[in-house]
């Protein structure tokens, strides 16, 4: 049976109803409004394109951060869904071909009053082949390509996100690590304090009330360094689970941040689009919903499969595999829906309606994506005049309770004026540190926002 020549011809031009793909338009800013006083970038060709977090040089955080895509369990998760995806890929794939199968069969069956035995045996090999003239066949293979790298950039979205968690609680760590050694510089201060005061209380020149401002002094101290010991401990059990690895297994001794805060390099807005993972995997998610569309169409047309079969049947074993016992069928099937009152519109009517949905949820991405990197920018450039500003107070306040310090000890004031310069002094310390914690982990989220070291180098599954 020959195929009729509108059917060949629609086989020969490869067609496929439903809508070609495009990207959405998204409006893109020609530059960050926060960028505004910047230094203008220079080139960095040197700089990592991949371990983004290598521009901190602190050779413990990279060495954490590259635990994160090995040992991380919700990247695991993410990276078998993504193989998931590309072995769902291969075998939409091979949808396109023909398909072969082979069966066998020996029986022996007794029928009639009699009790005859009659032998049947068998061995034949069938093929089909669906022709995708309507493209549908297609069209659902694109769908699952864009579907899998919609996963691979969301594997990547994951991986980016725990490493971004990570940088920030260790950057708050070693800032705790700092905080913690200030109280306990305070501590041995006061505590030397205390041990005078309290021998001049003894001696009958010193006041109660002055021995009880002391303890008071020394006992806050201690209780604040005590408050921050449970959350560096927190934080350091937060660590070990980005790594994959119990508390009881995983330590990070107390130590300086010694970490280089970096400037940012900028970038040009447009290529946030390429740079961000969040909005590849939204980006793609559109171009799965596209193609979703066309298989919905296809579902209006007929479906053409040709089927051959052939093989050899016999009540003999022995003389199976003869001429005269050959068997074999050839033929096309054509079959499509006569009548369902809508449902196929219908189908073709959620699949647009999701593209829809696809298509905002992306715009949304790309507005999100721009709104976060503003908000960093201007908060980087904020602190950076915040910090100088507190570090001048700190500066002064260190110098107004050393004054006041040998005041005390030449017998100018009362240890009232030591306890509340003492006091402002470490306050203003530590809110310097409290500050330089928000901008390191502000110059983590600003490098996370502008896409870290990720490019959308799509695999195209070919």
């Amino acid at each position: 049976m020959k195929l009729t020549p509108v059917i060949v011809a629609l086989l020969l031009s490869g067609c496929a109803v439903g809508p070609d793909y495009h990207r959405p338009a998204v409006n893109v800013p020609s530059q960050y409004k926060e960028a505004r006083g910047w230094k203008e970038a220079t080139p960095q060709d040197a700089q990592s394109k991949g371990e983004w977090w290598s521009v901190y040089h602190d050779p413990i955080l990279s060495g954490l951060l590259r635990q994160v895509s090995i040992s991380n369990q919700n990247v695991a998760q993410y990276e078998a869904q993504y193989r998931q995806a590309k072995a769902l890929v291969s075998e939409s794939r091979s949808d396109l071909f023909p398909s072969v199968s082979g069966t066998g069969n020996s029986t022996r069956s007794v029928s009639g009053g009699q009790r005859s035995v009659s032998d049947s045996h068998s061995l034949e090999a069938s093929a089909s082949w669906e022709l995708d003239i309507w493209g549908k066949l297609r069209r659902t293979l694109e769908e699952n390509k864009a579907s899998a790298q919609a996963s691979a950039a969301e594997l990547a979205n994951i991986t980016l996100s725990a490493q971004s968690e990570l940088a920030q609680d260790y950057f708050q760590l070693r800032i705790m690590d700092s905080q913690i050694a200030l109280y306990q510089q305070s501590i041995d201060a006061y505590q030397r304090y205390l041990t005078i005061i309290n021998n001049k209380y003894q001696a009958g020149t010193e006041s109660r009330a002055t021995l009880a401002q002391a303890q008071t002094q020394l006992e806050s101290a201690r209780a604040s360094a005590l408050d921050l010991s449970w959350q560096r401990a927190q934080t350091e059990h937060a660590i070990a689970m980005l790594i994959g690895t119990t508390p009881a297994a995983f330590s990070l001794p107390a130590a300086p941040l010694t970490a280089t805060l970096p400037a940012i390099p900028s970038a040009i807005p447009s290529e946030l689009l390429q740079r961000r993972p969040d909005i590849a995997y939204a980006e793609r998610n559109v171009a799965a919903a596209n193609a979703a569309v066309g298989v919905a169409i296809a579902g209006y047309y007929p479906d053409l499969t040709l089927s051959a079969s052939g093989g050899f049947s016999s009540s003999t074993f022995q003389h199976l595999l003869s001429l005269p016992n050959r068997v074999w069928s050839l033929g096309p099937e054509l079959s499509g829906t006569l009548l369902d009152f809508g449902a196929t519109s219908s189908r073709v009517e959620q699949a647009k309606a999701a593209w829809d949905a696809d298509v905002a949820s992306y715009r949304q991405a790309v507005l999100q994506g721009f709104q976060e990197v503003e908000n960093y920018l201007v908060e980087l450039s904020t602190l950076q005049d915040e910090v100088q500003a507190q570090q001048r107070a700190s500066d002064a306040a260190k110098e107004s309770a050393r004054v006041t310090r040998n005041q005390y000890q030449a017998g100018m004031i009362d240890y009232l004026d030591v306890a509340t310069t003492e006091n402002t002094s470490l306050s203003q310390q530590q809110s310097l540190l409290s500050l330089q914690s928000t901008q390191w982990v502000a110059s983590v989220q600003l490098i996370v926002a502008l896409g870290g070291g990720w490019q959308d180098k799509r695999e195209g599954f070919q």
